[in-house]
């Protein structure tokens, strides 16, 4: 997977906006990040699951994903190396973090 692949899977999704969040593009749904991309350099991005959800990604594909450092990690927030997904496992985790952010409901602004 690449950078653009992952970029254009994402956008494809409904209702997903890509914006910036420290100089790092990333994806929104109802002003809720749900993804980012090109942290910390172009070869990786990020989904955001629940801890259940990371556990059970990072057991079924230990190549692609890893848990973020520190409290972030532990909160679900996934590191995904674009190398090691394909395109049809990299659409499902993205669909489910787009899905996690929709049920935290709209962010206020």
């Amino acid at each position: 997977m690449t950078a653009a692949g992952f970029r254009r899977i994402a956008l494809g999704l409904t209702d997903v906006i890509e914006s910036a969040h420290h100089a790092h593009p990333d994806f929104r749904v109802g002003g809720r990040i749900f993804a980012t991309l090109a942290y910390p350099d172009d070869k990786w991005g990020m989904v955001v699951l629940t801890p259940e959800q990371q556990r059970t990604w990072v057991r079924d594909y230990p190549d692609a994903f890893t848990p973020a450092k520190g409290k972030w990690g532990e909160q679900g927030s996934t590191m995904v190396r674009l190398a090691g997904i394909k395109e049809d496992p990299l659409g499902e985790v993205l669909t489910l973090a787009r899905q996690n952010a929709l049920a935290k409901g709209r962010k206020r602004r």
